[in-house]
């Protein structure tokens, strides 16, 4: 308990000043309705076009440019807590692949009740059970709520994502409830909600900053881009040749969410976060305004 507490200690020491990745001092920020209101006027068209809530936090961690657009208004999180969660997992309980190689067991009722297993749900996974390390990239790369579940389990409840955000500097992002309920995404909600801005940084002190250690940071990494839900959302609308590492997240409401990290060929990497809502409850995801505004971002900052 004593090296994990000094452990932690260093980590967020070192988390407190990663945000100098992703706003390096001097970067010119392209806000909306200041210093660029030509990439403000396209988004908010967007919204218009989509009858939708947009919010987009994008930084380019070369320059420090940055395009904001409703960065700090809270927004339903979704799946792209899983990311956070299996951050907690590498951070708080592993110790060398100790933990990542225990065998998690469930039951039927995890699956059925967590409202979507394509992994966890497999026969043989059912049967023989799960390695922490494989639910990690279960809830990552397939979205998998089972999996997602059985993490929180192991950290402790949905809480322990929200102290993990805590301690690397987040002070917006929370989670509350469980898969499949925090998805319900209900207009003025606050809890499982984020913004932008905090979820961006978060992302970016995870992929690129000092939260992790380095092997973990890169195995997070690694995670991230085998993202296999993403193909309709950044990966649709960024320029061919860009490699990103995200996670979708969608619920009621169309609640239609992308957080990640994209690398343009031959240079830096732009971090972006783009989360999106609407106002009836049955409307269905939209992709389409995630990969527009994903390809605007490319634009602008590239």
């Amino acid at each position: 308990m004593e090296l994990r507490s000094s452990r932690r200690g260093v980590l967020a020491g070192a988390a407190a000043t990663a945000l100098a990745v992703v706003l390096p001092a001097g970067g010119r920020a392209f806000a909306q309705g200041t210093d660029d209101e030509g990439i403000a006027g396209q988004l908010r068209a967007l919204e218009q076009a989509h009858s939708a809530r947009l919010g987009v936090f994008a930084c380019d961690t070369v320059t420090g440019r940055t395009v904001l657009h409703r960065a700090d208004e809270l927004f339903p999180m979704c799946s792209t807590f899983k990311t956070i969660a299996v951050a907690a997992i590498l951070r708080d309980l592993d110790r060398d692949g100790e933990f990542l190689a225990k065998c998690i067991r469930y039951s039927e009722k995890d699956v059925t009740e967590s409202g979507y297993a394509p992994i966890t749900g497999l026969p043989e996974n059912l049967v023989g059970g799960m390695t922490v390390a494989d639910l990690c990239a279960a809830a990552i790369d397939h979205s998998d709520n089972t999996a997602a579940n059985l993490l929180l389990r192991e950290l402790g409840g949905p809480g322990a994502v929200t102290r993990f955000c805590r301690s690397i500097g987040d002070e917006v992002t929370r989670l509350d409830r469980w898969e499949p309920d925090l998805n319900s995404a209900e207009p003025g909600r606050v809890t499982d909600t984020s913004s932008p801005r905090a979820i961006g940084r978060t992302y970016a002190r995870l992929a690129l900053g000092g939260a992790l250690e380095p092997w973990d940071r890169e195995r997070l990494t690694r995670w991230l881009l085998a993202n296999t839900t993403s193909g309709g959302r950044f990966r649709a609308g960024l320029p061919e040749g860009w490699t990103t590492a995200d996670k979708t997240g969608t619920g009621a409401f169309g609640t239609t969410n992308v957080v990640g990290v994209t690398w343009p060929p031959g240079r830096g990497s732009i971090v972006m976060a783009v989360l999106s809502t609407k106002f009836d409850a049955t409307a269905p995801a939209d992709e389409l305004l995630v990969a527009d505004a994903a390809a605007l971002l490319a634009v602008a900052l590239a």
